[in-house]
């Protein structure tokens, strides 16, 4: 077993006294992948002391969960930096999305690109997050938006998560956009998308399913033909939702009791108390209402009033929100939304493991994994307050350094 101390830990325990569940001089044994005790230095069992072979002084460094991303577009080919450049020329996203650009353009440059290509380009973003201490990221497809190419996305994503130490969560983004091939025929291609599902599934390739259900994308009865056939092979589900609009998303992803409702800048009062019901999340992308330029803020105060667990996630993809630092999204979800810091923390560890459907992670408590960060700061909040800053010291992946 192995011991950490002279360390500060930041449990995010929803039960704990103190904010951030947070323990002074605190102590940590790990055995093997998962923790085995985490308390006050002095409470530690003198036979669980006793039994450490490994000893780790953390020198006065703050431990919280390994963060967790539950909401990337990592692998993809090509870059939109021109449509970065049209929309400060005055196009909005869904006048570039109409005229062939936005997702479609992505579609193109990654269908052209090989897997090794794509590998080369993801693991570069990947390492960046690595860095940042993620232990936990979830990769979707949508890129493809053919059966062989949505394959190929998600076996790079796979390999990613077998080549480095983190792991990875697929998912099957099918009903991203409406491919060229099938211009005017957005229920041909959901015929499209509910033949790839099953395929792809017994590939062992995806965990989750998820749809955009917007004007620019899918309607609702289209999402709902996916998502039944999601869940008819048991398969958790979730949504780009209330993006650019209020299209009824949330209560319908809650209808299928989805792990998430993601975007979300367009919720209405009906769609928060739906997601509360069904216990679905509420994925908040600060980088994306940044890199567009958005101007209507999430329904926070709405969020909270309903009792709905908020995430954040970086969103990371070429089109809107082309970053690769969560610690960079603590901060814009503080100044932005206006989320406390100790919410923003909750948000990329205990709350993003609810949203990818995962109850051992998030946490540091006896029993979970033992995924966890160090950090050279005094206090959780500084986490979220320093702009371009990485005070990661080291990060612990399954009880191993990584």
């Amino acid at each position: 077993m192995k011991l950490w101390t002279h360390c500060s830990v930041a449990t995010m325990a929803t039960d704990a006294a103190q904010a951030y569940g947070l323990i002074e001089d605190a102590a940590m044994v790990a055995d093997g992948a998962m923790l085995r005790w985490v308390g006050p230095r002095t409470a530690l069992p003198a036979e669980l002391d006793a039994a450490c072979t490994q000893r780790h002084d953390a020198q006065g460094a703050l431990i919280t969960p390994g963060l967790i991303d539950c909401h990337t577009h990592l692998v993809y080919g090509g870059d939109r930096a021109r449509e970065f450049e049209l929309r400060l020329n005055g196009a909005t996203y869904e006048e570039i999305a109409r005229g062939g650009g936005g997702i479609a353009s992505t579609v193109q440059a990654t269908r052209a690109a090989s897997a090794e290509q794509l590998m080369g380009q993801s693991r570069t973003r990947l390492r960046q997050f690595l860095c940042e201490g993620v232990t936990t990221l979830e990769i979707k497809s949508g890129y493809g938006l053919e059966l062989a190419q949505e394959r190929k996305l998600l076996q790079v994503a796979r390999a990613l998560g077998q080549e480095q130490a983190l792991d990875v969560r697929t998912t099957f983004l099918g009903a991203h956009a409406l491919p060229p091939e099938f211009a005017g025929r957005a229920d041909d291609y959901i015929d499209e998308v509910l033949a790839m599902l099953p395929r792809l599934h017994a590939e062992g390739l995806v965990d989750a399913v998820d749809a955009f259900c917007e004007r620019i994308a899918f309607s609702p009865a289209q999402v709902s033909r996916v998502f039944e056939a999601a869940q008819a092979l048991g398969l958790p589900v979730k949504l780009h939702a209330e993006q650019l609009s209020d299209s009824g998303g949330a209560q319908l992803a809650a209808h299928f009791a989805a792990l998430s409702c993601d975007h979300l800048e367009w919720l209405s009062e009906e769609g928060a108390a739906a997601m509360a019901a069904a216990g679905s999340v509420a994925v908040l992308l600060p980088g994306a209402f940044y890199f567009l330029r958005e101007t209507k803020v999430p329904p926070i105060e709405m969020l909270r009033r309903h009792g709905v667990a908020i995430a954040i996630a970086s969103d990371c993809n070429p089109g809107s929100s082309p970053c690769t630092s969560l610690l960079l999204m603590l901060n814009m979800a503080c100044t932005l939304f206006r989320l406390t810091p100790e919410e923003a923390l909750a948000g990329v560890t205990r709350h993003a493991a609810q949203a990818l459907g995962l109850n051992d992670r998030g946490v540091l408590a006896a029993g979970m994994r033992a995924d966890f960060a160090l950090w050279d700061v005094q206090r959780p909040a500084q986490l979220a307050y320093a702009l371009g800053a990485n005070p990661c010291l080291q990060t612990i992946f399954k009880g191993a350094p990584r």
